[in-house]
């Protein structure tokens, strides 16, 4: 989706999943992959969606805000 900017690890990902569940801001089952392997599926929960926004919103102002630092210099 970020065509490669963005990478995160397995040492990052499940800690990271991991403490969504423990939130409660997503949930988890097990399933079938797409080739035929056992695969955890995670689905975020209306309290996950609504903490998705506000953290949008604060990733927004942060972005506005490096945009005007940048834009001084």
């Amino acid at each position: 989706m970020s065509d490669d900017v963005l990478q995160v690890g397995e040492s990052s990902l499940y800690p990271a999943l991991q403490r969504l569940l423990l939130k409660g801001w997503v949930t988890a089952e097990w399933g079938a992959s797409e080739n035929n392997r056992r695969a955890r599926f995670y689905t975020l929960t209306p309290a996950g969606r609504k903490q998705l926004s506000v953290e949008r919103k604060d990733f927004d102002r942060l972005v506005v805000a490096i945009h005007k630092v940048l834009n001084a210099v």
